[in-house]
């Protein structure tokens, strides 16, 4: 994550999901991975705020604390997730990430421990899940996560909701096969995914976290028609070894 992007057309969306999450009673932590801004000229997709007839009524409170940002004297940075009470209940951690292995080994360290006691951890890397391109200390590997942390993260116990940019691929298939790597990976029963026109996040799931997961895509089925899609089912579900 950027601050950069803080607020834009894809960040309204994520504070949605994540909204509905916590409104089913989950704690969340939210650990940014966050990476200086490149000044690049990206991250300006905010038109959407000016057009309220079109935006608001996927959540009126995300959108009118959002509408802030309007005011040029409103920086852009991931600090006002927390001051402005965006996810109710959640934990931040909001490091810098480096690329550099020891510094990652470090910064995963604190950040479990910063966001122990949650339910379900959020990662917000630049791009995704790790590329065979891209090793991890490796020069750029700041942008991603990779499969050795969202799995130590799996193993204390949190469910992972995981953003990831859509390569250059088909994306139906992309999602499906990145689905089945995680569950085979972290050894998760359940992967589903929100699917938007920009992004997809993953959501793997603990067992004992089901139920409120289940409820809490339904409401983003409900409040977010057209925005998110919830695919029918999870995309991965274990086979039931009762059967």
């Amino acid at each position: 994550m950027k601050d950069q992007y803080f607020g834009d057309v894809n960040d309204y969306r994520k504070y949605g999901l994540l909204r509905c999450i916590a409104e089913v009673g989950l704690k969340i932590g939210v650990c940014w991975l966050l990476t200086p801004d490149d000044r690049k000229g990206h991250g300006e997709l905010r038109r959407y705020l000016a057009e309220p007839e079109r935006w608001r009524d996927y959540d009126n409170q995300l959108y009118d604390a959002l509408q802030r940002l309007g005011d040029p004297k409103v920086p852009r940075t991931v600090k006002y997730a927390h001051e402005w009470s965006l996810v109710p209940g959640a934990r931040y951690f909001t490091e810098r990430l480096a690329d550099q292995a020891e510094a990652r080994d470090i910064y995963f360290h604190a950040a479990f421990t910063a966001l122990a006691g949650s339910d379900l951890i959020f990662f917000d890397p630049d791009n995704g899940l790790e590329v065979s391109s891209t090793p991890r200390g490796s020069k750029g590997s700041a942008a991603y996560v990779y499969r050795r942390e969202i799995g130590e993260a799996f193993k204390k116990g949190y469910s992972i909701l995981l953003y990831q940019h859509y390569p250059r691929v088909n994306r139906a298939r992309f999602a499906h096969f990145l689905a089945d790597r995680l569950a085979e990976e972290l050894g998760a029963a359940e992967v589903s995914a929100f699917v938007t026109s920009h992004v997809v996040f993953f959501l793997v799931q603990q067992p004992g976290h089901r139920r409120a997961l289940a409820a809490a895509s339904e409401s983003v089925r409900s409040k977010w028609h057209g925005q998110i899609e919830v695919w029918a089912g999870p995309i991965h579900a274990a086979p039931d070894e009762s059967a």
